[in-house]
């Protein structure tokens, strides 16, 4: 027997995004009902990410979405009494000669956004993680950068958002999605749910999600791998350190060392198996900058593999679609969704509630940018 269901919003995804969405919404008065495919919460993209956090950027968007998130974050047990697991156990970012001019002016706007961002020489760097300097014309590091743990997150919005009355729903794929004229009408296993708003977080899906309902939304999973070292390998914690020229990063969990660099040319589709070959070479770039890295000792057990759900252009698809009314996206964060999650959802029940995004401007994260760049790309070419 099919069972219908009525309310303000559902809410596509339980992730750290449809979270944050579904709290923000439930706290604004809303009846919200969360759908998702999986059996918990945070169990695509959000719960097999690098899990860190960071308002280093080179634009002033996403330097605001970040560091209003991180902020968020630092003070979320003590506005909630919930844990997200924010350690502010920073960030340092190793810089090439050709890039450091460029990298000092993003330096300059993220502190105009208040973020404390500190320039260091190679000798500095050196001393909080160890690696070789050729080429490196200096460091930042983010004292306030770090990692939270996006299984507590989730969890945490979804607590608070059930003591408001909402209904989290978990292995419910959404399968159909139909305008009422007042509404959306969608089917989920069993269920139909009819509402007047639908957010769209499902993540890397949420280009399937939104086809649905007729609408081409380019988000496509892109698999990333993450290594892990044994037990014990490290006597001493390491930050998030990121060899910018390389791409190779890492950082410590406990006394195990993370390490991963996103793979040329990687096929789009959701893969969660682990890479074993992409291993060696991350291993033999990774160790030219932190040579220590080839002397530990490898745990495969410790080793997953996630995705981000990328868009062309890398930046989120957030707002209401046009000609679509009710429906709201929140997805293709591109690999930053753990980071931007706090904002998301405060800025998707703005966009609900108050009718549009007034705090800051969405204008670029809207889908409608690519059909706009896809009628900009027809002109003549000379």
């Amino acid at each position: 027997m099919t069972e219908h269901n009525r309310t303000d919003v559902v809410v596509v995804g339980a992730g750290v995004v449809g979270a944050s969405c579904a709290f923000h919404l439930a706290r604004a008065g809303l009846d919200v009902t969360v759908l998702e495919t999986f059996e918990g919460p945070a169990e695509g993209s959000s719960g097999r990410s690098f899990a860190s956090v960071r308002a280093q950027w080179a634009d002033a968007l996403n330097i605001e979405l970040s560091w209003r998130s991180i902020r968020t974050y630092r003070d979320f047990e003590r506005n909630h009494g919930l844990a997200v697991g924010y350690r502010a156990s920073g960030y340092l970012l190793l810089v090439p000669d050709h890039a450091w001019a460029d990298h000092l002016k993003a330096v300059d706007l993220q502190r105009e956004h208040g973020v404390p961002v500190d320039v260091l020489d190679t000798a500095a760097a050196q001393a909080i993680t160890p690696f070789d300097a050729t080429g490196i014309a200096g460091a930042t590091w983010g004292p306030a950068d770090g990692v939270v743990d996006p299984h507590l997150a989730a969890g945490a919005w979804l607590t608070m958002a059930r003591a408001l009355g909402t209904k989290v729903r978990f292995r419910r794929r959404v399968t159909a999605a139909e305008p009422t004229g007042t509404g959306w009408r969608l089917r989920a296993g069993d269920e139909t749910h009819t509402c007047r708003y639908v957010v769209n977080a499902a993540g890397g899906w949420g280009g399937e999600v939104a086809a649905l309902a007729g609408l081409d939304v380019p988000v496509a999973h892109s698999r990333r791998n993450v290594y892990a070292t044994a037990p014990g390998a490290l006597d001493h914690p390491l930050p998030m350190t990121i060899d910018t020229g390389t791409g190779v990063y890492l950082r410590s969990e406990g006394d195990r060392l993370l390490f991963a660099g996103a793979k040329p040319g990687e096929v789009d589709g959701y893969d969660v198996s682990v890479d074993w070959p992409w291993m060696e070479q991350i291993l033999e770039t990774g160790s030219a900058r932190f040579p220590w890295l080839a002397d530990l000792p490898l745990d495969r057990t410790g080793c997953w593999a996630g995705t981000y759900e990328n868009t062309p252009d890398h930046l989120p698809v957030l707002g209401q679609a046009a000609g679509a009314p009710g429906w709201v996206n929140a997805c293709g964060f591109s690999g930053h969704g753990v980071i931007q999650a706090p904002v998301a959802g405060e800025l998707v029940a703005e966009e609900i509630v108050e009718g549009g995004v007034h705090s800051v401007d969405i204008g670029a994260l809207r889908l409608e940018r690519f059909a706009d760049a896809r009628a900009e790309s027809t002109g003549m070419v000379f």
